[in-house]
């Protein structure tokens, strides 16, 4: 059987997610709990709960907002341009219940409009890419990581330069449940000429800005244009291709994008990259997250 090596957590606002892992970052058993805002002052006991069983001479890795203010423990951000390797040596490290335990530490920047931005949890999905594809870590590429708050992201030669942060997911979610907008619409879906519709609007030269084409996803159904349950696709599509067309104006890759994320968010944002005629690839966010604690592991590991 496989030896355990060390412990992965992913720990996010709303999800706990453990890993045993062996030395290549292969899980062997998982564990659940609590995200970072339910936890709050029971993390430290939380932990040790859901790793009681798991051999205390093991380091855990953990990475998302649990190093956040309303995390267990803050890790402070660093300021960009930062190296990979600078990342993982940037870690907060601490003991706990016996364990070694080290948080990740998020990113800060200026971005590409000269405002104040930073991720969490993210920048550890950009190191597992890096490791999963050693041809990124090579020359310019532009990541999209898209979410609740999606991120793009330029790194050169395995250097995060500079990232902005989109409102996209969070803006969808509040409009589609607490708006007239796609009141009683059915859930999104990437393969409806509505969504295609959505970013050929949004995508236009001539278009307003996403404020003035908002409304078009209520009148547009007053004038039967579009049907009461394609509301929701139309209105992601307005959402998805406003925040892809913005960023590729500020950002002008010189190539594919790489993905990062769920499979079928990233599948509408590969739709609407397509409309730009450019090109894109996906890993799977879960995969990178997990490749990226690895990573972790391995260079404090060789610091040791």
């Amino acid at each position: 059987m496989t030896e355990a090596a060390f412990i992965g957590g992913d720990w996010g606002t709303t999800r706990l997610r453990l890993f045993l892992c062996d030395g290549h970052g292969a899980v062997l058993a998982r564990a659940e709990g609590p995200g970072a805002a339910e936890a709050d002052a029971r993390s430290g006991a939380i932990f040790s709960g859901l790793t009681a069983d798991w051999d205390k001479s093991l380091p855990a890795i953990l990475c998302g907002m649990v190093g956040s203010t309303i995390g267990w423990r803050e890790a402070a951000y660093l300021s960009c341009p930062v190296a990979a390797d600078a990342i993982a040596q940037g870690a907060l490290r601490f003991t706990h219940d016996g364990r070694s335990v080290a948080i990740v530490p998020g990113l800060s920047c200026r971005n590409d409009v000269g405002l104040f931005d930073v991720m969490r949890g993210e920048e550890t999905q950009l190191l597992g890419a890096l490791r999963l594809r050693p041809d990124l870590a090579q020359g310019r590429h532009l990541f999209c990581l898209p979410g609740t708050h999606t991120k793009w992201a330029v790194v050169e030669d395995g250097q995060v330069l500079r990232f902005h942060t989109a409102l996209s997911g969070e803006l969808f979610a509040l409009l589609s449940a607490h708006s007239v907008l796609a009141r009683g619409a059915g859930a999104v879906n990437g393969a409806h000429h509505t969504f295609a519709e959505g970013l050929r609007v949004a995508g236009g030269e001539a278009q307003p800005g996403l404020l003035h084409l908002l409304f078009s996803t209520r009148s547009r159904q007053l004038a039967g244009e579009i049907e009461q349950e394609d509301a929701a696709s139309y209105l992601s599509g307005l959402v998805i291709g406003t925040d892809v067309a913005a960023s590729l104006r500020l950002l002008a890759p010189h190539g594919p994008v790489t993905l990062i994320g769920a499979p079928d968010l990233a599948a509408l944002y590969a739709q609407a990259l397509a409309e730009h005629t450019i090109g894109s690839d996906n890993i799977a966010g879960d995969d990178a997250a997990l490749s990226g604690i690895a990573f972790v592991h391995q260079a404090l590991l060789g610091a040791a």
